[in-house]
């Protein structure tokens, strides 16, 4: 007889479960969510270095460019620039002795710096005066001012038609014995320093000097 409540007991229990499904089923554990939260944060913290490397890179490259190699390249410019001036300093010195030497050339008397310059004649063939035109004189030579600045170049060269037929004439009149004679050449020279001065209407020329001198 004591068995039948027991049989009554389990028929309600069934009953109980069947009106109340999945009341047999345990919720989720709280620990999951928790894990979940944790497997984030954990993420999180990984990702970190690599968050902060990109926003910071550039702020780094720019500190380490504004402060430490700008500031080096300004410094050896800085030694560089006096250096290259140093190194050409020489060449302007020389420069200057270059103009100081032509300087002085010009006051000495030479041809460039618009001084005194001499003036030549070159390869001045004439016929000799009594030879029918068989021999002739063959000859160059550099006349020198009286003054010591003066410029000889350019009173020749202004009347240079008038002083080359004057110097034609004096040549053209000498004999072949006159060539022939000792001392020929200083009475020519003296003839054509005294032609030209007579001509320019005061001592212009001081003297004549041949560098060419031929009877053929």
């Amino acid at each position: 007889m004591a068995a039948k409540p027991d049989a009554k007991e389990a028929k309600d229990s069934k009953e109980a479960k069947e009106a109340a499904p999945g009341a047999d089923k345990a919720p989720p554990p709280a620990d999951g969510a928790a894990a979940a939260a944790a497997g984030k944060g954990s993420a999180l913290k990984a990702w970190l270095p690599v968050i902060a490397a990109v926003i910071l890179a550039p702020a780094a490259s720019f500190a380490v460019a504004e402060y430490v190699l700008l500031p080096r390249l300004q410094h050896k410019l800085a030694a560089t620039v006096p250096a290259a001036a140093n190194e050409e300093a020489p060449a302007s010195t020389d420069d200057s002795a270059k103009g100081g030497k032509e300087g002085k050339e010009g006051k000495d008397g030479k041809e460039g710096g618009g001084t005194a310059a001499n003036y030549e004649f070159s390869n001045l063939v004439v016929n000799l005066a009594g030879t029918m035109g068989t021999r002739y004189l063959k000859t160059s030579f550099v006349i020198t001012p009286a003054e010591k600045n003066g410029n000889i170049k350019q009173v020749f060269e202004t009347q240079k038609a008038k002083l080359t037929d004057i110097t034609l004439n004096v040549l053209s009149s000498l004999t072949l014995a006159d060539l022939e004679e000792p001392g020929a050449k200083n009475v020519l020279r003296e003839k054509l320093v005294a032609a030209y001065n007579q001509a320019l209407g005061k001592r212009v020329v001081d003297q004549v000097y041949f560098s060419d001198f031929v009877v053929q």
